[in-house]
Protein backbone atom coordinates (compact mmCIF):
# COMPACT_ATOMS: atom_id res chain seq x y z
CA UNK A 1 0.00 0.00 0.00
CA UNK A 2 1.30 3.54 -0.98
CA UNK A 3 1.69 6.30 1.37
CA UNK A 4 0.08 9.54 1.04
CA UNK A 5 1.32 12.01 -0.80
CA UNK A 6 2.82 14.69 0.93
CA UNK A 7 1.05 17.75 1.28
CA UNK A 8 3.89 20.07 -0.46
CA UNK A 9 4.01 17.37 -3.41
CA UNK A 10 0.23 17.48 -4.36
CA UNK A 11 -1.41 17.79 -7.18
CA UNK A 12 -3.30 20.69 -5.77
CA UNK A 13 -1.12 22.80 -3.85
CA UNK A 14 1.19 22.63 -6.71
CA UNK A 15 -1.44 23.74 -9.01
CA UNK A 16 -2.85 26.29 -6.66
CA UNK A 17 0.42 27.80 -6.07
CA UNK A 18 1.19 28.06 -9.97
CA UNK A 19 -2.57 29.11 -10.01
CA UNK A 20 -1.61 31.95 -7.54
CA UNK A 21 1.68 32.57 -8.88
CA UNK A 22 0.15 33.66 -12.34
CA UNK A 23 -2.11 35.55 -10.99
CA UNK A 24 -0.19 38.17 -8.90
CA UNK A 25 2.30 38.27 -12.09
CA UNK A 26 -0.39 39.44 -14.59
CA UNK A 27 -2.00 41.58 -11.91
CA UNK A 28 1.08 43.28 -11.60
CA UNK A 29 2.40 43.13 -14.87
CA UNK A 30 -1.50 45.27 -15.91
CA UNK A 31 -0.84 47.72 -13.41
CA UNK A 32 2.77 48.28 -14.44
CA UNK A 33 1.34 48.38 -18.40
CA UNK A 34 -1.59 50.99 -16.87
CA UNK A 35 0.76 53.10 -15.49
CA UNK A 36 3.46 52.78 -18.26
CA UNK A 37 0.46 53.97 -20.54
CA UNK A 38 -0.97 56.66 -18.54
CA UNK A 39 2.52 57.87 -18.24
CA UNK A 40 3.27 57.63 -21.79
CA UNK A 41 0.41 59.44 -22.71
CA UNK A 42 0.95 62.60 -19.89
CA UNK A 43 4.40 62.57 -21.34
CA UNK A 44 2.95 62.77 -25.32
CA UNK A 45 0.08 64.78 -25.05
CA UNK A 46 1.37 67.44 -27.10
CA UNK A 47 3.26 66.10 -29.65
CA UNK A 48 1.60 66.44 -33.13
CA UNK A 49 -0.09 63.86 -35.13
CA UNK A 50 1.76 62.64 -38.31
CA UNK A 51 -2.11 64.10 -39.56
CA UNK A 52 -0.34 67.58 -38.77
CA UNK A 53 2.93 67.16 -40.09
CA UNK A 54 1.03 66.17 -43.17
CA UNK A 55 -1.01 69.50 -43.34
CA UNK A 56 1.80 71.55 -42.60
CA UNK A 57 3.61 70.08 -45.78
CA UNK A 58 0.82 70.68 -47.82
CA UNK A 59 0.19 74.40 -46.68
CA UNK A 60 4.01 75.71 -46.85
CA UNK A 61 4.44 73.61 -50.69
CA UNK A 62 0.70 75.27 -51.75
CA UNK A 63 2.40 79.24 -51.02
CA UNK A 64 5.35 78.12 -52.89
CA UNK A 65 3.42 77.08 -55.65
CA UNK A 66 1.72 80.53 -55.68
CA UNK A 67 4.57 82.96 -54.86
CA UNK A 68 8.20 83.26 -56.35
CA UNK A 69 10.06 83.39 -53.65
CA UNK A 70 9.66 82.87 -49.75
CA UNK A 71 9.87 86.46 -48.24
CA UNK A 72 6.41 86.97 -46.89
CA UNK A 73 6.19 83.28 -45.63
CA UNK A 74 7.30 84.06 -42.18
CA UNK A 75 3.22 84.82 -41.20
CA UNK A 76 2.48 81.49 -42.42
CA UNK A 77 4.94 79.45 -40.90
CA UNK A 78 3.86 81.23 -37.13
CA UNK A 79 0.38 80.78 -37.37
CA UNK A 80 0.86 76.70 -38.64
CA UNK A 81 3.23 76.75 -35.72
CA UNK A 82 0.69 78.13 -33.74
CA UNK A 83 -2.14 75.63 -34.61
CA UNK A 84 -0.21 72.14 -34.88
CA UNK A 85 2.29 72.78 -31.81
CA UNK A 86 5.40 72.32 -34.08
CA UNK A 87 8.75 74.27 -34.31
CA UNK A 88 8.69 74.60 -37.72
CA UNK A 89 12.04 76.33 -39.84
CA UNK A 90 12.74 76.57 -43.27
CA UNK A 91 16.09 77.07 -45.00
CA UNK A 92 17.84 77.17 -48.71
CA UNK A 93 19.18 73.91 -50.21
CA UNK A 94 22.39 75.29 -48.72
CA UNK A 95 20.92 75.79 -44.99
CA UNK A 96 20.67 79.01 -44.79
CA UNK A 97 17.48 79.88 -42.79
CA UNK A 98 14.56 81.44 -44.65
CA UNK A 99 11.95 81.46 -42.15
CA UNK A 100 11.32 80.11 -38.55
CA UNK A 101 8.57 79.72 -35.59
CA UNK A 102 11.38 79.93 -33.31
CA UNK A 103 14.94 80.64 -34.76
CA UNK A 104 16.53 79.99 -31.21
CA UNK A 105 15.69 76.53 -31.25
CA UNK A 106 18.71 74.34 -33.36
CA UNK A 107 18.27 72.78 -36.17
CA UNK A 108 17.17 69.04 -36.17
CA UNK A 109 19.72 66.72 -37.72
CA UNK A 110 17.71 65.63 -40.55
CA UNK A 111 15.05 67.71 -43.04
CA UNK A 112 12.00 66.41 -42.56
CA UNK A 113 10.54 67.20 -46.31
CA UNK A 114 11.81 68.91 -49.24
CA UNK A 115 9.40 71.91 -50.74
CA UNK A 116 9.77 72.11 -54.46
CA UNK A 117 6.23 72.95 -55.88
CA UNK A 118 8.01 71.14 -59.26
CA UNK A 119 8.46 67.82 -58.19
CA UNK A 120 12.31 68.08 -58.60
CA UNK A 121 13.99 66.53 -61.94
CA UNK A 122 11.70 64.05 -62.19
CA UNK A 123 8.55 64.21 -59.21
CA UNK A 124 5.01 65.20 -59.68
CA UNK A 125 4.46 68.95 -60.65
CA UNK A 126 1.47 70.31 -57.61
CA UNK A 127 -1.05 70.99 -59.66
CA UNK A 128 -1.18 74.95 -57.59
CA UNK A 129 1.77 75.72 -59.53
CA UNK A 130 0.04 77.36 -62.67
CA UNK A 131 2.04 80.77 -63.12
CA UNK A 132 1.05 82.10 -66.71
CA UNK A 133 -1.76 80.10 -66.84
CA UNK A 134 -3.98 81.41 -63.86
CA UNK A 135 -7.00 83.25 -65.32
CA UNK A 136 -7.53 87.10 -64.94
CA UNK A 137 -11.25 88.15 -63.18
CA UNK A 138 -12.25 88.91 -66.78
CA UNK A 139 -11.12 86.03 -67.84
CA UNK A 140 -12.81 83.96 -65.11
CA UNK A 141 -15.99 85.65 -64.83
CA UNK A 142 -16.79 84.83 -68.91
CA UNK A 143 -15.75 81.15 -67.72
CA UNK A 144 -18.05 80.90 -64.87
CA UNK A 145 -20.66 82.28 -67.15
CA UNK A 146 -20.02 79.88 -69.99
CA UNK A 147 -19.87 76.79 -67.06
CA UNK A 148 -23.33 78.25 -65.38
CA UNK A 149 -24.53 77.90 -69.22
CA UNK A 150 -23.53 74.62 -69.52
CA UNK A 151 -24.83 73.02 -66.25
CA UNK A 152 -28.31 74.36 -67.12
CA UNK A 153 -28.22 72.88 -70.55
CA UNK A 154 -27.09 69.50 -68.86
CA UNK A 155 -29.63 69.44 -65.65
CA UNK A 156 -32.45 70.69 -67.96
CA UNK A 157 -31.96 66.98 -69.69
CA UNK A 158 -32.04 65.09 -66.53
CA UNK A 159 -28.10 65.03 -66.32
CA UNK A 160 -26.31 65.44 -63.00
CA UNK A 161 -23.52 67.08 -63.06
CA UNK A 162 -21.18 70.09 -60.78
CA UNK A 163 -18.55 72.70 -61.45
CA UNK A 164 -15.38 72.54 -59.64
CA UNK A 165 -12.70 75.08 -59.19
CA UNK A 166 -9.12 73.90 -60.29
CA UNK A 167 -5.75 76.36 -59.24
CA UNK A 168 -5.78 78.23 -62.55
CA UNK A 169 -9.47 79.89 -61.27
CA UNK A 170 -11.24 77.70 -64.22
CA UNK A 171 -14.51 75.95 -63.52
CA UNK A 172 -14.57 72.13 -64.73
CA UNK A 173 -17.57 70.43 -65.29
CA UNK A 174 -17.90 66.86 -63.69
CA UNK A 175 -20.89 64.85 -65.16
CA UNK A 176 -22.41 61.89 -63.17
CA UNK A 177 -22.35 59.74 -65.82
CA UNK A 178 -19.07 59.35 -68.30
CA UNK A 179 -20.84 59.32 -71.90
CA UNK A 180 -24.71 60.68 -71.10
CA UNK A 181 -27.18 60.78 -73.58
CA UNK A 182 -28.07 64.35 -74.64
CA UNK A 183 -30.82 65.68 -76.90
CA UNK A 184 -28.97 68.66 -77.63
CA UNK A 185 -25.63 69.40 -77.49
CA UNK A 186 -24.71 71.77 -74.15
CA UNK A 187 -20.29 72.14 -74.66
CA UNK A 188 -20.91 75.73 -74.89
CA UNK A 189 -16.73 75.58 -75.25
CA UNK A 190 -16.56 76.22 -71.44
CA UNK A 191 -12.95 74.78 -71.66
CA UNK A 192 -12.07 76.65 -74.72
CA UNK A 193 -8.31 78.85 -73.35
CA UNK A 194 -8.97 82.42 -73.17
CA UNK A 195 -5.74 84.83 -75.30
CA UNK A 196 -3.66 84.80 -71.86
CA UNK A 197 -3.70 80.95 -71.90
CA UNK A 198 -3.01 80.79 -75.43
CA UNK A 199 -0.02 82.81 -75.26
CA UNK A 200 1.26 80.91 -72.47
CA UNK A 201 0.33 77.85 -74.39
CA UNK A 202 2.29 78.93 -77.80
CA UNK A 203 5.39 79.53 -75.31
CA UNK A 204 5.50 76.33 -74.16
CA UNK A 205 5.28 74.88 -77.22
CA UNK A 206 8.05 75.61 -78.37
CA UNK A 207 10.34 73.81 -76.02
CA UNK A 208 7.96 70.63 -76.79
CA UNK A 209 8.64 70.67 -80.45
CA UNK A 210 12.18 70.77 -79.86
CA UNK A 211 12.47 68.57 -77.02
CA UNK A 212 10.06 65.93 -79.44
CA UNK A 213 12.69 66.35 -82.04
CA UNK A 214 15.24 65.85 -80.30
CA UNK A 215 14.25 62.19 -79.24
CA UNK A 216 12.35 61.66 -82.63
CA UNK A 217 8.71 61.85 -81.20
CA UNK A 218 5.28 62.35 -83.10
CA UNK A 219 4.06 66.01 -82.54
CA UNK A 220 1.42 66.30 -79.94
CA UNK A 221 -1.56 68.78 -79.35
CA UNK A 222 -1.57 70.52 -76.38
CA UNK A 223 -4.52 71.35 -73.54
CA UNK A 224 -4.19 74.23 -71.11
CA UNK A 225 -6.75 73.11 -68.93
CA UNK A 226 -4.74 70.04 -67.25
CA UNK A 227 -1.89 70.12 -69.62
CA UNK A 228 -3.02 66.41 -71.13
CA UNK A 229 -1.92 66.01 -74.52
CA UNK A 230 -2.76 63.71 -77.85
CA UNK A 231 -1.12 63.00 -80.93
CA UNK A 232 -1.34 65.55 -83.86
CA UNK A 233 -1.94 63.33 -86.64
CA UNK A 234 -3.94 59.84 -87.26
CA UNK A 235 -1.94 56.28 -87.02
CA UNK A 236 1.15 57.98 -85.48
CA UNK A 237 2.54 56.55 -82.21
CA UNK A 238 5.13 57.18 -80.02
CA UNK A 239 6.83 56.67 -76.75
CA UNK A 240 4.41 57.96 -74.17
CA UNK A 241 6.60 58.32 -71.28
CA UNK A 242 9.11 60.04 -73.14
CA UNK A 243 6.53 62.60 -74.95
CA UNK A 244 5.66 63.09 -71.02
CA UNK A 245 8.46 64.32 -69.79
CA UNK A 246 8.87 66.17 -72.63
CA UNK A 247 6.19 68.27 -71.76
CA UNK A 248 6.82 68.32 -67.73
CA UNK A 249 10.09 69.56 -68.46
CA UNK A 250 9.33 72.25 -70.54
CA UNK A 251 6.28 73.54 -67.77
CA UNK A 252 8.90 73.32 -65.13
CA UNK A 253 11.36 75.60 -67.42
CA UNK A 254 7.91 77.66 -67.88
CA UNK A 255 6.90 77.99 -64.37
CA UNK A 256 10.07 78.36 -62.35
CA UNK A 257 9.63 82.05 -62.52
CA UNK A 258 6.36 81.94 -60.84
CA UNK A 259 7.13 79.65 -58.17
CA UNK A 260 9.30 79.42 -55.21
CA UNK A 261 13.01 78.05 -54.95
CA UNK A 262 13.48 74.57 -53.07
CA UNK A 263 13.69 74.79 -49.62
CA UNK A 264 14.35 71.76 -46.74
CA UNK A 265 11.83 71.89 -44.61
CA UNK A 266 12.41 70.86 -40.28
CA UNK A 267 9.97 70.05 -38.24
CA UNK A 268 10.59 69.51 -34.26
CA UNK A 269 8.96 69.49 -30.78
CA UNK A 270 9.43 72.27 -28.94
CA UNK A 271 11.30 72.26 -25.41
CA UNK A 272 9.04 71.33 -22.90
CA UNK A 273 9.75 70.95 -18.95
CA UNK A 274 9.68 67.11 -17.94
CA UNK A 275 5.65 66.33 -17.18
CA UNK A 276 5.38 65.02 -13.79
CA UNK A 277 5.80 61.89 -12.75
CA UNK A 278 2.52 59.81 -13.24
CA UNK A 279 1.04 59.02 -9.52
CA UNK A 280 -2.21 57.15 -8.31
CA UNK A 281 -4.65 58.44 -6.51
CA UNK A 282 -5.96 56.73 -3.70
CA UNK A 283 -9.33 55.77 -4.78
CA UNK A 284 -7.56 54.46 -7.96
CA UNK A 285 -5.32 52.36 -5.86
CA UNK A 286 -8.17 51.10 -3.86
CA UNK A 287 -9.67 50.13 -6.86
CA UNK A 288 -6.90 48.40 -8.19
CA UNK A 289 -6.29 46.97 -5.11
CA UNK A 290 -9.67 45.74 -4.65
CA UNK A 291 -9.88 44.17 -8.48
CA UNK A 292 -6.83 42.64 -7.80
CA UNK A 293 -7.85 40.73 -4.81
CA UNK A 294 -11.40 39.50 -6.53
CA UNK A 295 -9.18 38.44 -9.14
CA UNK A 296 -6.64 36.82 -6.17
CA UNK A 297 -10.25 34.89 -4.74
CA UNK A 298 -11.68 33.67 -8.45
CA UNK A 299 -8.38 32.43 -9.09
CA UNK A 300 -8.12 30.67 -5.42
CA UNK A 301 -11.65 29.05 -5.84
CA UNK A 302 -11.14 27.55 -9.42
CA UNK A 303 -7.86 26.24 -8.52
CA UNK A 304 -9.15 24.30 -5.91
CA UNK A 305 -12.40 23.11 -7.73
CA UNK A 306 -9.90 21.67 -10.49
CA UNK A 307 -7.50 20.51 -8.40
CA UNK A 308 -10.47 18.20 -6.77
CA UNK A 309 -11.55 17.24 -10.14
CA UNK A 310 -8.42 16.15 -11.27
CA UNK A 311 -7.40 14.34 -7.86
CA UNK A 312 -10.54 12.67 -7.45
CA UNK A 313 -9.94 10.03 -10.57
CA UNK A 314 -6.25 9.82 -9.82
CA UNK A 315 -7.02 8.72 -6.04
CA UNK A 316 -8.98 6.08 -7.92
CA UNK A 317 -6.32 4.82 -10.35
CA UNK A 318 -3.97 4.67 -7.41
CA UNK A 319 -6.29 2.57 -5.71
CA UNK A 320 -7.20 0.20 -8.28
CA UNK A 321 -3.22 -0.21 -8.56
CA UNK A 322 -2.80 -0.77 -4.79
CA UNK A 323 -5.49 -3.42 -4.42
CA UNK A 324 -4.45 -5.38 -7.55
CA UNK A 325 -1.72 -8.03 -5.68
CA UNK A 326 0.14 -9.50 -8.96
CA UNK A 327 -1.39 -6.94 -11.97
CA UNK A 328 -3.13 -3.85 -12.32
CA UNK A 329 -6.83 -4.24 -11.94
CA UNK A 330 -9.50 -2.88 -14.38
CA UNK A 331 -10.94 0.38 -13.69
CA UNK A 332 -13.88 2.59 -14.89
CA UNK A 333 -13.40 6.25 -15.53
CA UNK A 334 -15.32 7.81 -18.34
CA UNK A 335 -13.34 10.82 -19.16
CA UNK A 336 -12.40 12.10 -22.33
CA UNK A 337 -9.34 14.33 -20.96
CA UNK A 338 -5.50 13.04 -20.29
CA UNK A 339 -7.19 11.15 -17.23
CA UNK A 340 -9.05 9.17 -18.84
CA UNK A 341 -6.54 7.99 -21.50
CA UNK A 342 -4.12 7.44 -18.00
CA UNK A 343 -7.48 5.02 -17.10
CA UNK A 344 -7.87 3.50 -20.54
CA UNK A 345 -3.53 2.62 -20.45
CA UNK A 346 -4.40 1.43 -17.32
CA UNK A 347 -6.93 -1.24 -18.36
CA UNK A 348 -5.35 -1.91 -21.68
CA UNK A 349 -2.03 -2.58 -19.32
CA UNK A 350 -3.83 -5.03 -17.20
CA UNK A 351 -5.38 -6.69 -20.26
CA UNK A 352 -1.66 -6.74 -21.38
CA UNK A 353 -0.45 -8.19 -18.54
CA UNK A 354 -3.11 -11.16 -18.01
CA UNK A 355 -2.00 -11.86 -21.93
CA UNK A 356 0.93 -12.15 -20.99
CA UNK A 357 0.42 -14.32 -17.84
CA UNK A 358 -1.55 -16.64 -19.66
CA UNK A 359 1.20 -16.91 -22.63
CA UNK A 360 3.71 -17.25 -19.75
CA UNK A 361 2.06 -20.39 -18.08
CA UNK A 362 1.39 -21.90 -21.91
CA UNK A 363 5.05 -21.75 -22.72
CA UNK A 364 6.37 -23.06 -19.27
CA UNK A 365 4.00 -26.37 -19.82
CA UNK A 366 5.21 -26.75 -23.34
CA UNK A 367 8.78 -26.29 -22.01
CA UNK A 368 8.08 -28.39 -19.62
CA UNK A 369 6.15 -31.00 -21.81
CA UNK A 370 9.10 -30.96 -24.61
CA UNK A 371 11.52 -31.48 -22.03
CA UNK A 372 9.55 -34.32 -20.23
CA UNK A 373 9.59 -36.79 -22.56
CA UNK A 374 13.47 -37.20 -23.21
CA UNK A 375 14.13 -36.60 -19.76
CA UNK A 376 12.08 -39.45 -18.78
CA UNK A 377 13.22 -41.70 -21.46
CA UNK A 378 17.03 -41.18 -20.17
CA UNK A 379 16.30 -41.52 -17.08
CA UNK A 380 13.89 -44.83 -17.92
CA UNK A 381 17.19 -46.05 -19.77
CA UNK A 382 19.60 -45.31 -17.38
CA UNK A 383 17.67 -46.82 -14.15
CA UNK A 384 17.23 -50.13 -16.48
CA UNK A 385 20.45 -50.48 -17.27
CA UNK A 386 21.52 -49.51 -13.56
CA UNK A 387 19.32 -52.26 -12.46
CA UNK A 388 20.27 -54.46 -14.48
CA UNK A 389 17.43 -55.18 -16.50
CA UNK A 390 18.93 -53.43 -20.10
CA UNK A 391 22.74 -53.52 -21.12
CA UNK A 392 24.27 -50.51 -21.65
CA UNK A 393 25.63 -51.48 -25.12
CA UNK A 394 25.96 -49.60 -27.96
CA UNK A 395 22.45 -49.36 -29.30
CA UNK A 396 21.63 -48.34 -25.65
CA UNK A 397 24.32 -45.55 -25.97
CA UNK A 398 22.54 -44.25 -29.26
CA UNK A 399 19.37 -43.84 -27.63
CA UNK A 400 20.34 -41.90 -24.91
CA UNK A 401 22.42 -39.75 -27.63
CA UNK A 402 19.33 -39.07 -29.67
CA UNK A 403 17.15 -37.64 -26.41
CA UNK A 404 20.23 -36.10 -25.52
CA UNK A 405 20.23 -34.31 -28.78
CA UNK A 406 16.69 -33.31 -28.79
CA UNK A 407 17.31 -31.25 -25.44
CA UNK A 408 19.82 -30.02 -26.61
CA UNK A 409 18.33 -28.35 -29.50
CA UNK A 410 15.18 -27.21 -27.64
CA UNK A 411 17.52 -25.46 -25.40
CA UNK A 412 19.48 -23.83 -28.53
CA UNK A 413 16.08 -22.99 -29.68
CA UNK A 414 15.09 -20.87 -26.78
CA UNK A 415 18.65 -19.40 -26.87
CA UNK A 416 18.35 -17.75 -30.07
CA UNK A 417 14.70 -17.05 -29.42
CA UNK A 418 15.84 -15.22 -26.18
CA UNK A 419 18.93 -13.69 -27.89
CA UNK A 420 16.52 -12.47 -30.77
CA UNK A 421 14.03 -10.91 -28.42
CA UNK A 422 17.10 -8.71 -26.33
CA UNK A 423 18.36 -7.71 -29.83
CA UNK A 424 21.66 -9.50 -29.06
CA UNK A 425 21.95 -11.96 -31.59
CA UNK A 426 25.35 -12.28 -33.30
CA UNK A 427 24.94 -12.16 -36.98
CA UNK A 428 28.29 -12.38 -39.38
CA UNK A 429 27.14 -10.56 -42.43
CA UNK A 430 27.96 -10.61 -45.81
CA UNK A 431 27.24 -10.05 -49.41
CA UNK A 432 26.20 -13.71 -50.79
CA UNK A 433 24.28 -14.92 -53.63
CA UNK A 434 20.51 -15.86 -52.21
CA UNK A 435 20.39 -18.29 -55.29
CA UNK A 436 23.53 -20.16 -54.53
CA UNK A 437 22.74 -20.41 -50.52
CA UNK A 438 19.19 -21.58 -51.59
CA UNK A 439 20.70 -24.43 -53.86
CA UNK A 440 22.93 -25.82 -50.62
CA UNK A 441 19.76 -26.10 -48.79
CA UNK A 442 17.71 -27.87 -51.32
CA UNK A 443 20.58 -30.17 -51.99
CA UNK A 444 19.21 -31.74 -48.82
CA UNK A 445 15.65 -32.10 -49.74
CA UNK A 446 15.62 -34.25 -53.23
CA UNK A 447 11.76 -33.41 -53.60
CA UNK A 448 12.05 -29.96 -53.07
CA UNK A 449 12.03 -27.83 -56.65
CA UNK A 450 13.87 -24.97 -56.74
CA UNK A 451 13.65 -21.72 -59.14
CA UNK A 452 15.94 -18.57 -58.61
CA UNK A 453 15.55 -15.76 -61.07
CA UNK A 454 19.37 -14.28 -61.20
CA UNK A 455 21.81 -14.25 -58.52
CA UNK A 456 20.15 -12.60 -56.26
CA UNK A 457 22.46 -10.78 -53.83
CA UNK A 458 21.75 -10.34 -50.01
CA UNK A 459 23.57 -9.14 -47.05
CA UNK A 460 22.89 -11.98 -44.51
CA UNK A 461 24.42 -14.34 -42.55
CA UNK A 462 24.81 -17.18 -44.39
CA UNK A 463 24.54 -20.19 -41.87
CA UNK A 464 21.30 -18.42 -40.38
CA UNK A 465 19.97 -17.81 -43.53
CA UNK A 466 20.09 -21.79 -44.26
CA UNK A 467 18.51 -22.25 -40.58
CA UNK A 468 15.42 -19.96 -42.12
CA UNK A 469 14.86 -21.82 -45.21
CA UNK A 470 15.73 -25.57 -43.82
CA UNK A 471 13.04 -24.51 -41.01
CA UNK A 472 10.43 -23.39 -43.42
CA UNK A 473 11.50 -27.06 -45.52
CA UNK A 474 11.18 -28.95 -42.82
CA UNK A 475 7.92 -27.77 -41.75
CA UNK A 476 6.63 -27.95 -45.11
CA UNK A 477 7.91 -32.00 -45.58
CA UNK A 478 6.44 -32.64 -42.29
CA UNK A 479 2.66 -31.32 -43.27
CA UNK A 480 2.97 -32.53 -47.00
CA UNK A 481 1.86 -35.93 -47.38
CA UNK A 482 3.57 -38.35 -49.93
CA UNK A 483 2.68 -37.60 -53.43
CA UNK A 484 2.10 -33.33 -52.81
CA UNK A 485 5.07 -31.07 -54.18
CA UNK A 486 7.00 -28.39 -52.60
CA UNK A 487 8.14 -25.54 -54.38
CA UNK A 488 10.95 -22.56 -53.57
CA UNK A 489 10.81 -19.80 -55.61
CA UNK A 490 13.44 -16.72 -55.33
CA UNK A 491 13.18 -13.29 -56.82
CA UNK A 492 13.59 -9.61 -56.62
CA UNK A 493 10.77 -7.49 -56.00
CA UNK A 494 11.57 -3.74 -55.75
CA UNK A 495 14.04 -3.32 -52.94
CA UNK A 496 13.64 -6.70 -51.79
CA UNK A 497 14.74 -10.45 -52.30
CA UNK A 498 11.66 -12.73 -51.67
CA UNK A 499 11.70 -16.27 -50.89
CA UNK A 500 8.13 -18.32 -51.83
CA UNK A 501 7.95 -21.98 -49.99
CA UNK A 502 4.65 -23.11 -50.97
CA UNK A 503 3.60 -26.69 -50.24
CA UNK A 504 0.45 -28.65 -51.52
CA UNK A 505 0.10 -30.36 -48.00
CA UNK A 506 -3.19 -30.06 -45.74
CA UNK A 507 -2.83 -26.04 -45.23
CA UNK A 508 -3.81 -24.19 -42.13
CA UNK A 509 -7.22 -23.03 -40.92
CA UNK A 510 -8.01 -18.95 -40.64
CA UNK A 511 -8.21 -19.50 -36.81
CA UNK A 512 -5.18 -21.14 -36.59
CA UNK A 513 -3.01 -19.09 -39.12
CA UNK A 514 -2.38 -15.92 -36.78
CA UNK A 515 -0.97 -18.17 -34.36
CA UNK A 516 1.38 -19.99 -37.03
CA UNK A 517 4.38 -17.83 -35.42
CA UNK A 518 3.47 -18.91 -31.97
CA UNK A 519 5.94 -20.52 -29.60
CA UNK A 520 5.38 -23.87 -29.17
CA UNK A 521 2.28 -23.83 -31.09
CA UNK A 522 0.68 -26.71 -33.26
CA UNK A 523 -2.51 -26.75 -35.18
CA UNK A 524 -3.02 -30.09 -33.76
CA UNK A 525 -1.72 -30.24 -30.13
CA UNK A 526 -2.33 -34.04 -30.04
CA UNK A 527 0.86 -34.86 -32.43
CA UNK A 528 3.73 -35.54 -30.55
CA UNK A 529 7.48 -33.91 -31.72
CA UNK A 530 8.07 -36.95 -34.03
CA UNK A 531 5.84 -35.66 -35.94
CA UNK A 532 4.45 -32.32 -34.87
CA UNK A 533 8.27 -30.56 -34.69
CA UNK A 534 9.13 -28.87 -31.12
CA UNK A 535 6.74 -25.29 -32.37
CA UNK A 536 9.78 -23.52 -32.50
CA UNK A 537 11.07 -23.67 -36.04
CA UNK A 538 8.71 -20.87 -37.72
CA UNK A 539 9.29 -18.53 -34.49
CA UNK A 540 12.56 -18.73 -34.51
CA UNK A 541 12.94 -18.38 -38.99
CA UNK A 542 10.50 -15.12 -38.06
CA UNK A 543 12.97 -13.62 -35.47
CA UNK A 544 16.18 -14.80 -38.08
CA UNK A 545 14.27 -12.49 -40.61
CA UNK A 546 13.57 -9.62 -38.91
CA UNK A 547 17.04 -9.46 -37.20
CA UNK A 548 18.25 -9.04 -41.18
CA UNK A 549 15.81 -6.30 -41.26
CA UNK A 550 13.24 -8.01 -42.93
CA UNK A 551 10.14 -10.03 -41.96
CA UNK A 552 8.57 -13.58 -42.81
CA UNK A 553 4.50 -13.99 -43.39
CA UNK A 554 2.17 -16.64 -44.38
CA UNK A 555 -0.63 -17.11 -46.28
CA UNK A 556 -2.69 -21.02 -46.36
CA UNK A 557 -5.85 -22.54 -47.51
CA UNK A 558 -7.12 -25.55 -45.56
CA UNK A 559 -6.81 -28.58 -47.70
CA UNK A 560 -4.67 -27.28 -50.26
CA UNK A 561 -1.49 -25.86 -48.94
CA UNK A 562 0.44 -22.94 -47.31
CA UNK A 563 3.02 -20.61 -48.24
CA UNK A 564 5.56 -18.78 -46.05
CA UNK A 565 7.30 -16.02 -47.90
CA UNK A 566 10.69 -14.09 -46.24
CA UNK A 567 11.55 -10.87 -47.57
CA UNK A 568 15.32 -9.39 -46.80
CA UNK A 569 16.83 -6.25 -48.05
CA UNK A 570 18.49 -6.87 -51.44
CA UNK A 571 22.11 -5.76 -51.22
CA UNK A 572 22.65 -2.87 -53.43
Amino acid sequence: MSRPVPWRRSLVVRLLGTSILIVILSVATTAWLAAQTATRAVQKERAQSLAGDSLIYDRLLGFAAGHPGWDTVGPDVRRLAAETGRTIAITTADGDLIASSDPAAPLPGRPSAVLDPLGGASGPIDPRAVGPYRLGERDRAAQRELVRQRLECLRSQGVEATAQEVPSGRLVVRMAERTPRLRRDCLFREDAPFPAEQRALAKLRGPVVQCLKNRHLPDIVLFPVDFTWQYAGANVYGNVQDIQDCVDNARRAQLRPYVARPARLFLSSPAEPPAPPFDLSRASTLRIAGAAGFVLLVAVAAALLVGLRLVRPLRALTAAADEAAHRPAPVTIARADEIGRLANALNDLAQRSERSEQQRRTMVDDIAHELRNPLTNVRNWLTAGQDGLADLDQDMVRLLLEETGLLQHIVDDLSDLADADAGTLALDRAEHSAADLLATVVEAYPSVHLRAEGELPVLVDPVRFRQIIANLLTNAIRHTPPGGRIDVWARTAGPDVVIEVSDTGEGISAADLPHVFDRFWRADRARARATGGSGLGLSIARKLAQAHGGDLTAASTAGVGSTFTVRLPASL
